[in-house]
């Protein structure tokens, strides 16, 4: 099994000659990236500006990118399940940097249901996460289920390959205690001390991971992690680079005021929507939601993005003539077939949120970008007319 660095405890390395190469998984990462390093470099990026993160074939030049990797930086398999063995086979000399398995990083279980109506405002599975920090905020957000993954869907079409990998998904969550009960049958493990071994350490590992694999993998949305993850990054890129070590923590700092400061901006625009209602095309908005206060209505799909069945399409749109929604979302990656069908004969207005930045250019500016965008067009949809 692929194995994470540990975020706090990066090792030393020895001096290099250039600036680490550094190649990242979606747009946010790549900008958080491209801000720690300013001008002395540029991270590469393996998934392209609007494709989709969840079903994505490596290229040959994206596979030459992580074999002369020095780091990677990645949400993490529950977003991207496809790119983990690539990173364990190509970046075999890099360091791998895992946001979702970062000390600290507020995660959120997908909610359950067309209207997130089944929840009693727990956060089932923070208890078993000692890794991730203290959580003890969780109680302030909405509850929700132990869902796998994941994220943008390119095409609703193809549904039945989001059936076979979460059926692949939810076998994977199991490998670990499948190996774990062969253990009492393993003839060839005679060395005892081995198996403590690999039970204090290894068993450890493998349960963060897999305990973070449960959760919602659009952790950059909280613009609260994404501070986080700036200083994360400055930590991985100074242990590698410490002549540059004074260089990382400044942009880091920018690039947290930065954020800051469009944290503020959106606060203040959001206050106009207090009380409006609203849908999404699928459940990716949560940790944007719960940061600033607000909380769609419902959803047509889950966190995954699967199709809905037929219950829970009606579900959504008894709930939706019953509660008035004023706004319905949707996504430059997804179809907007499913949220006609929802909202058929409906007065309802639409919008778009793009959790990746499709829209604008690569950079540092991207992630503000991203954040600044969703809060204009949940304001320019959802602030009452007149």
């Amino acid at each position: 099994m692929l194995r994470y660095l540990p975020i706090a405890v990066l090792s030393a390395a020895p001096l290099h000659a250039e600036v680490p190469r550094v190649v990242t998984d979606i747009p946010p990462v790549h900008a958080l990236v491209s801000q720690v390093m300013g001008d002395l470099g540029t991270p590469e990026l393996v998934v392209r500006p609007g494709t989709s993160p969840h079903h994505h074939t490596m290229r040959p030049s994206e596979a030459r990118m992580l074999s002369k990797a020095d780091a990677v930086v990645w949400v993490g398999p529950a977003l991207t399940r496809w790119l983990e063995e690539p990173i364990e086979n190509l970046a075999t000399d890099a360091k791998v940097m895992t946001l979702m398995e970062g000390e600290g990083v507020e995660l959120l279980s997908f909610r359950e249901g067309a209207t997130f109506e089944a929840h009693d405002h727990d956060h089932g599975g923070h208890d078993d996460h000692e890794a991730h920090g203290d959580h003890e905020d969780h109680a302030d957000h909405d509850d929700h289920d132990d869902h796998d993954e994941h994220e943008e869907h390119a095409d609703h079409d193809d549904h039945e390959k989001h059936d076979d990998h979460a059926s692949h998904d939810d076998h994977e969550k199991h490998d670990d205690h499948d190996d774990h009960a062969s253990h009492d049958d393993h003839e060839e493990h005679d060395d005892h001390d081995e198996h403590a071994k690999h039970d204090d350490h290894d068993d450890h590992d493998d349960h963060a991971a897999h305990a973070s694999e449960l959760m919602d993998p659009h952790v950059w949305l909280d613009p609260g992690n994404g501070a986080l993850f700036l200083s994360q990054i400055s930590a991985l890129l100074s242990d590698l680079d410490p002549e540059n070590a004074a260089t990382y923590a400044a942009n880091a700092k920018a690039g947290q005021d930065a954020i800051a400061k469009v944290e503020q901006e959106i606060k203040s625009e959001l206050a106009s929507i207090d009380g409006q209602s609203f849908i999404v095309l699928h459940d990716a908005y949560h940790y944007f939601e719960a940061h600033f206060g607000i909380e769609a209505a419902g959803s047509v799909s889950e966190g995954d993005a699967q199709a809905p069945g037929a219950e829970r399409m009606q579900t959504l749109r008894t709930a939706l003539i019953d509660s008035g929604v004023d706004c319905a979302f949707t996504e430059p990656q997804l179809s907007v077939r499913l949220l006609d069908t929802a909202t058929e004969g409906l007065s309802v207005s639409y919008g778009i949120l793009d959790p990746l930045g499709a829209e604008h250019p690569l950079g540092a500016e991207l992630y503000v970008k991203t954040l600044r965008a969703m809060s204009s067009s949940l304001a320019g949809c959802l602030t009452p007319k007149g």
